[in-house]
């Protein structure tokens, strides 16, 4: 890689880091939903992890919502209380299954999924504008 290219990738590096950074964690105006799932590691890697399966249309049990984030992150019982705590703070929704009512299902809630995609588009805007 040249010095040039170099440049310019760092630059490119720089604006990213800076644009994550303004637009989560050090956004004062970001919503208390954000902000609890912003709070350590394990909490983001799950709310990102979370979000996409919920995107993807797919159920997710408790098992399955723990099992998002690698064991590495957070022991089983750090990952049910997150779990848990987003149920209490109204920002994962937990109702029973159809087939099994011993069963938990968890989404997340409207005001969630809201708080989420317009954050995302703060970060890459969609072009709304017709051809």
């Amino acid at each position: 890689m040249n010095t040039l290219q170099k440049n310019s990738y760092i630059s490119n590096a720089k604006n990213i880091i800076r644009t994550i950074l303004s637009q989560t964690l050090d956004n004062p105006d970001n919503p208390d939903s954000l902000k609890f799932f912003q709070a350590d590691t394990y909490r983001f890697y799950f709310l990102m992890s979370f979000m996409w399966e919920h995107l993807e249309n797919n159920e997710m049990s408790q098992e399955y919502a723990i099992s998002l984030v690698p064991k590495k992150y957070a022991s089983r019982i750090k990952r049910l209380q997150v779990l848990k705590q987003a149920v209490a703070l109204g920002y994962i929704s937990e109702k029973s299954s159809l087939e099994d009512k011993r069963r938990r299902i968890y989404e997340p809630t409207e005001q969630l999924v809201d708080d989420f995609l317009k954050s995302a588009n703060s970060l890459f805007p969609v072009n709304n504008s017709s051809s």
